[in-house]
């Protein structure tokens, strides 16, 4: 396996306000068999606050084993003070897409078979590329003009979809602010947005999902079917939010790819040298001295939630598999 990391952006194009030196990359795990495979990109979730690494290496690597060129996205997240995010998580995963199409010879891979899959918040970026790709705002141009940003296909796992009733309220404060208007919640409520042009779309979710209303996945779904999107909805009794794999690795927590917290470790680290307080969920870290390794002590922060095995949620990646072999016939 051969695993490189780009950056999306050159400095003088990334311009959201950010601590440190951190740009949006793109990481790779790639056969070196000299075949060309199709490509499957992860963009792990987090509310839009972080890139949780728990959706992030362990999935690209499960792919891998199954014949894709993977790719995970580190993408822009809000942390507390800067401007709501905006388009730039959005533009992240579209030059992304651009990137692997433009070097797909390179990275040996099939660029008219692109499925991208995210989790939580990453499934709402996933699923507004999904519905947005064509507007201007989204495509990249320059060098990549001409190159589509549209993903073949789409994996959406515990997705946060609509800006109603049944909302991750926070993620769309992230994205948006807390003034947003109704025409920029419409926007982004992905339910609503749902074209016949769309890519084909595979959901999966848990019934019993605390965090993120089942309802998300159920109107996305609903939405798809109107538009006569081809889709696949999976729903499954047992589980919390975020159960990435729901496999002993994931429940272990030695799930590798720390590289996604770098946006949220500088941020730590700069709270901390300044003698800036850290808000909530990550007040416990005020006390940390300076000079502290920040990625442990982010991971143990975030390590309240009790985990378990899944044994019926485990079979997701293979429903994958054979739901995007359907397409080949």
């Amino acid at each position: 396996m051969e695993m490189k990391t780009i950056k999306l952006w050159k400095k003088e194009e990334f311009t959201y306000p950010v601590v440190g030196e951190f740009v949006p990359t793109l990481t790779a795990y790639l056969h070196e068999d000299g075949g060309i495979r199709p490509g499957f990109a992860v963009v792990p979730g987090g509310g839009y606050r972080l890139v949780s690494p728990a959706e992030g290496e362990i999935v690209a690597k499960k792919f891998y084993e199954k014949g894709f060129q993977t790719f995970v996205l580190t993408y822009t997240t809000c942390m507390p003070g800067p401007r709501p995010l905006g388009f730039q998580p959005l533009r992240d995963l579209s030059k992304a897409l651009v990137w692997i199409r433009k070097n797909e010879k390179e990275l040996q891979v099939d660029g008219k078979n692109l499925t991208i899959c995210g989790f939580s918040a990453g499934g709402h970026l996933c699923g507004s590329l999904a519905v947005h790709y064509a507007d201007e705002r989204v495509k990249i141009g320059g060098e990549y003009a001409g190159i589509s940003n549209r993903p073949d296909y789409v994996v959406l796992a515990y997705p946060v979809i609509t800006s109603g009733k049944y909302a991750h309220r926070d993620s769309f404060t992230a994205l948006l602010g807390e003034d947003a208007s109704k025409e920029e919640l419409e926007y982004m409520s992905l339910e609503k947005q749902v074209t016949g042009d769309m890519p084909p779309v595979f959901l999966w979710q848990t019934a019993e999902d605390a965090a993120v209303p089942v309802e998300n996945s159920y109107l996305f779904a609903e939405a798809c079917r109107k538009a006569e999107v081809p889709f696949e909805h999976h729903v499954f009794r047992r589980g919390i939010h975020g159960l990435s794999l729901a496999d002993k690795q994931w429940v272990s927590r030695k799930v590798g790819g720390d590289y996604t917290m770098e946006q949220q470790a500088a941020y730590v680290s700069y709270c901390i040298e300044h003698g800036i307080a850290l808000p909530e969920p990550l007040e416990k870290l005020n006390s940390l001295p300076r000079g502290s390794d920040i990625l442990t002590a982010l991971k143990e922060c975030g390590q309240h939630a009790q985990r378990k095995e899944e044994p019926s949620v485990q079979i997701w990646p293979d429903l994958v598999e054979n739901w995007l072999k359907d397409f080949e016939e």
